[in-house]
């Protein structure tokens, strides 16, 4: 059986896997050891996800300087922007998502 390549094409850019995907993960939040939301907000948290400022699947590169070091609150509320996703604050009485 041959080996797995280290990219895997995705909906848009190719992103490094495996354990060089891991390395370069550890890598990027050691240089940015901050959420950059948060620290813009006065806030000091942990990032713990590298995010792609233009996605992959919108064509973004896998490059650093297309990525800002997030945590994960953070991440899901550009995700979220960035991909028309509606958040819901909660449900009304009768389960229904409130917007």
């Amino acid at each position: 059986m041959g080996r797995r390549p280290d990219y895997i094409a995705a909906q848009g850019t190719q992103r490094l896997r495996g354990r060089r995907g891991v390395e370069q993960r550890k890598r990027r939040l050691a240089a940015e050891p901050l959420c950059r939301d948060c620290d813009e907000k006065g806030r000091v948290t942990a990032a713990t996800v590298p995010d792609h400022i233009i996605p992959l699947a919108q064509g973004g590169p896998d490059t650093d300087d297309n990525i800002r070091c997030l945590c994960e609150a953070c991440h899901v509320i550009r995700t979220n922007e960035q991909f028309g996703h509606r958040q819901t604050v909660g449900s009304d009485r009768d389960g229904w998502p409130i917007t």
